[in-house]
């Protein structure tokens, strides 16, 4: 069976440094962080890290209905808001096609919102039923990006919920790109996204995986530098519109790139603990699966939280599989790590930077670690670089892996 090929044709991007790529990448230039220091977590005791990237102007847009947001929370409406604005982007929006069952949604975050669980809390533990409603587990639910995305817009078609923590922004693209190239869809929506809270960093807080740097909120997290200390979380959303090759063109599409492979896999041996060899492999999948040879990557835009050990291992994989000299960057020194969003922004980034021959440097990244692998680390600035292929690379808890690669559109 041939295979189709696979367009982006729409993107857009809510993110804590702006909701354009100009605004983005102008952020980038500037060398400008959006990590702050969080005064409303002071009251939660035995938090060490204060530190979070947040969206500041995102509200609800007043064009949307009651009626179709009250099943929505936060991370949801950023999914949604999104996917509108990328929709619009790919010229799809009012087109009859969203609602022929020839288009699906796979998205996802690492969880729903956490208030609606704490509605549910306070019932179980303090005998408050007041606040619980028949939206309540709608709201919370770990597929509620995916689920809303799909009533809101009228996709009858599949949906993929990718709630695979920070692989899952990623692995919507890549199951979306799956549902296109083996003719199951015309079109996928896909991406991720995150709301910010406290609960998030204090699960990375008992592993001693968060940044302490809590006096000096713009200098950190540190992706790979001697002086890292750990992550920052952060929030925003993503949504990138995959489209079958021939459809996009026969309908005058604006095409922002092909993607061209996608890989993913498991560790299989720790729900935590990253793996170099399982990293080095998925890496090695994507490029097979796109009928590539590594020297064929002219950038790869690496997940680099800012940990000790995830870093390490992320460095090494690479450098294993492309030499000590490939252009290598991460985009977390400056929003913090977005999550389940933080694959479908860094997948739309690298298109961008890729479509102007340009690549921003890793914020922070001063000193690379003595433990990190030799690599073409981008610092201090950014990159002018003509590259064909990007590759996008994310690693989350349970070992899950996934790389994309993006070819650049030459009309």
């Amino acid at each position: 069976m041939a295979l189709h090929r696979v367009a982006v044709t729409g993107m857009h991007a809510i993110t804590p440094l702006g909701h354009s790529w100009s605004a983005f990448r102008d952020a980038l230039m500037s060398n400008k962080s959006a990590v702050r220091y969080m005064e409303d977590w002071e009251s939660i005791d035995g938090l060490s890290t204060r530190l979070a990237a947040l969206v500041t102007d995102f509200s609800t847009p007043i064009h949307w209905k009651r009626k179709k947001t009250r099943s929505m929370g936060r991370v949801a409406a950023l999914a949604a808001a999104a996917t509108e604005q990328a929709l619009i982007d790919a010229s799809l929006l009012d087109s009859e096609i969203l609602t022929s069952g020839r288009v699906g949604v796979a998205y996802g975050s690492c969880t729903g919102s956490t208030d609606a669980i704490q509605d549910l809390t306070d019932m179980i533990s303090g005998g408050d039923s007041s606040k619980v409603n028949a939206t309540t587990y709608i709201r919370l639910m770990g597929h509620t990006t995916a689920a809303n995305i799909a009533v809101f817009f009228g996709l009858k078609g599949r949906v993929f919920n990718t709630s695979t923590a920070c692989t899952s922004g990623s692995q919507g693209i890549g199951y979306a790109f799956d549902s296109i190239r083996y003719g199951k869809q015309i079109a996928m929506v896909a991406g991720g996204a995150e709301e910010l809270c406290p609960s998030e960093a204090a699960i990375f807080d008992t592993l001693y995986a968060t940044s302490l740097k809590n006096d000096t909120p713009n200098l950190t997290p540190r992706p790979f530098d001697q002086q890292r200390d750990g992550l920052v979380i952060g929030e925003g959303a993503c949504t990138l519109i995959l489209e079958e090759m021939e459809h996009a063109k026969q309908r005058g599409a604006n095409i922002y790139a092909e993607l061209v492979g996608f890989g993913t896999n498991c560790d299989g041996d720790h729900i935590t603990q990253p793996n170099s060899d399982s990293m080095g492999s998925v890496m090695q999948l994507s490029l097979d699966d796109a009928g590539l040879q590594a020297e064929d990557i002219q950038y790869v835009n690496g997940h680099g939280t800012g940990t000790e050990h995830g870093d390490a291992a992320e460095s090494k994989a690479t450098a294993n599989l492309f030499g000590p000299d490939i252009p290598f960057s991460s985009l977390k020194g400056n929003i913090g790590h977005t999550l389940g969003a933080c694959g479908a922004i860094e997948s739309w980034a690298s298109i961008e930077m890729m479509n102007q021959s340009w690549f921003s440097h890793t914020l922070n990244l001063n000193q690379p670690a003595e433990n990190c692998a030799q690599l073409g680390y981008i610092v201090g600035t950014g990159r002018h670089l003509e590259a064909e292929y990007v590759m996008c690379n994310n690693f989350a808890f349970g070992g899950i892996n996934t790389s994309l690669i993006f070819k650049k559109w030459n009309p």
